[in-house]
């Protein structure tokens, strides 16, 4: 028997779309595209990053900002259930100095995610992503270890981590997602979520 380890994603599933949050409280509006907007990541992190250069934003006015948002409510609850329960690793492809404050308010679970290039005086200059595929890549090593993945996530960038786990739930996923993977079980409540993974288990 494998040892299980739990893969969730975090934006969306644990605390909100970063970048949509932190439009929103930094009222700069055009933050508020995602990859849904634009599919090349790389283009749309670059053009971010220009717009906070534009408003003379660096990290730490950044991530005063984004402290003043909070984990989806029943977020923290749920994920001290599940790691006492299992060993659990968060999978995101955010950058691990904006998720920091968001991590202090979920107890400081283990992250894996990307991370950005800061200057001596906090100008963002860049990023660099972890690895290709970031999510599939990292659950297959997990697997190669010996552990059983067990994932969820809500969005198309989830779905091979989820595929292939030994067990994988979409969670608040979009309509479009759960018409055209109906073999995924979709949950919308914690409390649906968490007994999932524990029969997962």
């Amino acid at each position: 028997m494998g040892m299980n380890v739990a893969c969730l994603d975090l934006e969306g599933v644990l605390v909100p779309e970063i970048w949509i949050a932190f439009a929103e409280a930094s009222g700069i509006p055009e933050l508020k595209r995602t990859t849904r907007d634009e599919p090349d990541y790389d283009k749309l992190m670059n053009w971010r990053l220009g717009i906070l250069e534009e408003h003379g934003l660096g990290l730490k006015e950044i991530q005063e900002t984004i402290a003043k948002i909070d984990p989806l409510p029943g977020a923290k609850e749920f994920l001290d259930e599940l790691r006492s329960v299992t060993q659990t690793i968060i999978i995101s492809d955010t950058f691990e100095q904006f998720a920091k404050p968001l991590m202090v308010k979920l107890g400081m679970p283990t992250l894996f995610c990307n991370t950005l290039e800061v200057a001596p005086d906090g100008k963002i200059t860049g990023f660099k992503m972890r690895c290709e595929k970031s999510k599939l890549t990292t659950v297959k090593a997990l697997q190669s270890c010996g552990f059983d993945t067990i994932a969820t996530g809500d969005s198309f960038n989830d779905l091979a981590m989820i595929q292939a786990s030994k067990a994988g739930f979409l969670f608040r996923s979009t309509e479009q997602i759960r018409k055209d993977y109906p073999d995924l079980p979709a949950y919308e409540e914690y409390s649906d979520l968490l007994a999932a993974f524990k029969a997962a288990l």
